[in-house]
């Protein structure tokens, strides 16, 4: 990927959409200290390049009825590439797992699994994930608290 050459308002337009991606044009553009046209055009260049790559509302998992999250690590019995892909396209699937992360060392992935509680977690643990091709072991780390739960990157401005 083509490292793109950032200047201090691109970054203050970037870190304010990261903070707040409902923020209008007009006052964007305010913080960016910039006109609103210029703004926008900014705005589209760094989602053309990919830097801005969604908006979206984080939503309260337990107000929606999901109050138990937990993180699943999973170890695969093969990780040729054919494998890992088949994986990778059956967990894009499933809704309720929410994250996928393939990663080096003694496990192949850890997911960011939500369901409504305990049991419902065990049931879809059973029929659900370790029905899936090629799985050797899972383990599961409750969520109990989150103490920090920021997305993006730091943006120095």
């Amino acid at each position: 990927m083509k490292k793109i050459k950032l200047d201090q308002i691109d970054k203050k337009i970037l870190k304010n959409l990261q903070n707040n991606g409902r923020m209008t044009n007009v006052n964007l553009a305010k913080h960016a200290g910039i006109s609103a046209p210029p703004c926008l055009r900014r705005v589209k260049a760094l989602e053309e390049h990919g830097l801005i790559k969604s908006y979206h509302a984080k939503l309260d998992n337990a107000s929606l009825g999901y109050s138990l999250s937990a993180f699943v690590l999973i170890k695969l019995k093969s990780q040729a590439e054919e494998d890992l892909k088949k994986f990778e396209e059956k967990c894009a699937e499933i809704a309720r797992v929410r994250e996928v992360h393939m990663l080096s060392g003694d496990v192949d992935f850890i997911l960011r699994v939500v369901a409504v509680d305990w049991e419902n977690y065990q049931q879809f643990l059973s029929e659900r994930l370790t029905t899936l091709e090629n799985i050797e072991s899972v383990k599961t780390l409750p969520l109990l608290r989150s103490i920090k739960d920021l997305t993006g990157v730091p943006i120095d401005v």
